[in-house]
């Protein structure tokens, strides 16, 4: 059977390569999966949802009362209502429906590298380009003079990730700003991916709801609510936007999970404290991740603001696929640079979402590892 082109193009996830080739008693430092419980809100109101016989086809763009909610929750950063939210079956196919929608063939797309893996292959399912962008060194904000150096008449969307998924970096107020300024003179859409908005350690989160006349914003739930394998997200727009969104979710799913959005809606009044405590958390297995890399030889990390992944840079001659498949032969699992674009290369990723235990394991074996890699 054929398979499309479009699909042939795209290669496995970097990310995905690395557990298909581990021991199942390695120490995991390469999902972004928080290891906390949900809230108990969310897991009754999901129950007693499904007991109620809430099991069956809902709004396409989710029930109104957990859009509502969604608005009330998020009018912190700006101003908005039920109707500019529809809920997703994840933040992953929020992006997807995104560019979907609103990419036609031969559009091109600005992806940000080191950016999340899955930005530059939606927009070429979509019949688009992928232009990647560089972040700068060090706080990781987008690379102002690169983006404008890269654009053309063809460019129709500029993604941004904030906070950032590899990096941890968090978008200045002059880097939003300047983003801004580069999408209203040139016509540019802003696909904005919120989805860690919920874990930001120092400064505040900047976000691109107060800007939907040139923005879309993807959000989730998953990563917020430790509810991964729910798969629940949402996206934000202007009216006019959404109703094709809408069209274009239908033809998707019909409509996301039910006694999921029942769960969602219960926690999301009393999300807040929750929150608070698992930022303390993270922010805690943070400080000992950076400690514990920056004490190795070669390998250096500035303290990431945001998400819980830390993306430090080393200075060995080896490619990161190869430190990282040596790493898992070691018995730790990480992602390679290169799985996040053509500028990941000379960094690893590593997730904190999981205990101070296996992360001191975890960098026990990194600094073993370092030292062979750094003799040969």
């Amino acid at each position: 059977m054929k398979i499309a082109n479009r699909l042939n193009s795209i290669p496995m996830s970097g990310i995905r390569k690395m557990f298909d080739l581990a021991s199942p008693d390695s120490i995991n430092l390469g999902l972004g999966e928080p290891d906390l419980s949900p809230p108990a809100a969310a897991i009754e109101g999901m129950c007693e949802a499904s007991r109620k016989g809430l099991n069956k086809y809902g709004p396409t763009a989710g029930i109104m009362p957990l859009r509502d909610a969604v608005a009330k929750h998020y009018s912190r950063y700006a101003p908005i209502e039920g109707k500019n939210v529809m809920i997703t079956p994840s933040g992953s196919s929020a992006l997807l429906e995104v560019t979907q929608a609103m990419i036609d063939p031969g559009d091109e797309v600005l992806v940000p590298s080191p950016g999340f893996v899955i930005y530059g292959p939606h927009a070429v399912l979509a019949g688009g380009k992928d232009v990647y962008y560089k972040l700068t060194d060090g706080d990781f904000q987008p690379d102002i003079d690169d983006i404008q150096s890269k654009i053309t008449k063809k460019t129709t969307m500029l993604v941004i990730n904030n906070p950032c998924n590899p990096t941890g970096g968090t978008l200045t107020e002059e880097s939003f700003k300047a983003l801004c300024d580069i999408a209203s003179d040139n016509d540019i859409t802003i696909m904005a991916d919120e989805v860690y908005d919920s874990f930001v350690y120092e400064g505040k989160h900047v976000s691109f709801l107060s800007q939907l006349d040139k923005a879309v914003v993807v959000g989730g739930f998953s990563k917020m609510m430790a509810v991964t394998g729910w798969r629940m997200g949402f996206v934000v727009s202007d009216e006019k936007v959404m109703d094709d969104l809408i069209k274009m979710q239908y033809h998707v799913c019909a409509s996301p999970n039910m006694p999921a959005m029942y769960g969602i809606l219960n926690a999301l009044p009393t999300i807040d404290s929750y929150l608070e405590e698992a930022r303390k958390i993270f922010k805690r297995r943070r400080d000992l991740i950076v400690k514990r890399i920056n004490e190795i030889d070669g390998m250096h990390i500035d303290v990431p603001k945001g998400a819980f992944y830390a993306f430090p840079s080393y200075a060995y001659d080896i490619r990161s696929a190869d430190f990282a498949m040596a790493l898992v032969k070691a018995g730790l699992i990480c992602s390679p640079g290169s799985a996040f674009g053509p500028y990941g290369e000379n960094h690893l990723r590593f997730s904190y979402a999981a205990d101070e235990t296996k992360i001191n394991k975890g960098m026990d074996i990194l600094s073993e590892t370092a030292k062979r890699i750094s003799r040969k």
